[in-house]
């Protein structure tokens, strides 16, 4: 009887074990997804505008919509220049990302012509909510990853000096009724040592207020992030809203050509499709590797099409 009980007692310390590691693993994986925050500034009569946060140019061309994502500081000063230049500059400190509880959020600023004075704008707060692991935008918002920002007509030289291979983990020691476990999650990560030389420092967009080959040799949209987004375009009824929601999901994200052609299959139209593959080319990963879109279509026409469209931008 000793016995038995000795056992049952094992098996729940056991399975009792085993719910702590998972809610320790996942709260890991919850902080590290809730650590950046995102900036939306709108201007509510359409005047358009610069944006510089911590001194960083945002946008070469103004915009009325600039959303900011990646920002991994809870405080950013703001500085905001109008394309008429009869409307004073906004200058704003510790403008916030991050609400009581320390959360990263997603928070919305207004810019709106003061009642009494015409040439005087005011910066108000709008609304703020937690982070959505996809979103979605609109035709009118110019969204920016704050560390994506690219360095156009720059010559950068590197040269590797040696890479060495780090263990970054957490660890914890879990003890109940004299039973201790002691828990460990490593993850091997390359650390490089570099030299760079960087000349000719200028920002650079295109002619449509994007960033072009912003994402070449970046990193492709996380799995999470891209499923949600796939099942985002799958559940959509009209061949016309999934292309928009698509094109949508590829003007904010870095895609790799493997997730460009899974989500070209959502399409029915080969129309869609060739759509779809001309708009997503700018903001993807591995260019070189675009050859592999072809298999999308069933008609060589598209493929030369697209091939046509693509010798166009080089």
């Amino acid at each position: 009887m000793n016995s038995l009980k000795q056992k049952l007692k094992f098996i729940s310390m056991k399975n009792y074990l085993k719910t702590i590691l998972v809610f320790f693993i996942t709260s890991i994986s919850y902080s590290q997804y809730n650590s950046e925050g995102c900036l939306t500034i709108f201007s509510e009569e359409g005047d358009k505008f610069f944006l510089t946060l911590n001194g960083e140019l945002m946008n070469d061309i103004p915009q009325t919509n600039i959303r900011v994502e990646d920002l991994d500081q809870p405080f950013y000063q703001v500085r905001i220049e109008f394309e008429n230049e009869n409307l004073i500059e906004i200058n704003k400190d510790n403008i916030n990302v991050i609400d009581v509880d320390d959360n990263y959020i997603d928070v919305t600023y207004r810019i709106r012509r003061d009642k009494n004075n015409s040439n005087k704008m005011k910066f108000n707060y709008f609304s703020e909510s937690p982070k959505s692991e996809v979103y979605i935008p609109k035709e009118n918002v110019h969204v920016i990853h704050f560390d994506d920002i690219i360095i156009k007509k720059s010559t950068i030289e590197t040269t590797t000096i040696t890479t060495v291979t780090d263990n970054i983990g957490v660890g914890a020691n879990i003890s109940v009724d004299g039973f201790n476990m002691n828990v460990s999650i490593y993850d091997r990560q390359p650390v490089v040592i570099s030299q760079t030389t960087i000349t000719n420092n200028t920002h650079g967009f295109d002619d449509f207020g994007s960033y072009r080959d912003s994402c070449d040799q970046k990193y492709e949209m996380k799995s999470s992030d891209f499923n949600a987004a796939v099942s985002s375009v799958k559940n959509q009824n009209f061949e016309e809203t999934k292309l928009t929601t698509a094109k949508q999901i590829s003007s904010a994200n870095c895609l790799s050509v493997n997730q460009i052609i899974e989500i070209a299959k959502v399409f029915n139209f080969e129309d869609s499709k060739l759509s779809f593959a001309k708009f997503a080319y700018a903001n993807c990963i591995d260019k070189k590797k675009y050859f592999l879109v072809n298999d999308i279509f069933s008609f060589s026409v598209n493929i030369e099409e697209l091939s046509n469209y693509i010798q166009g931008k080089k």
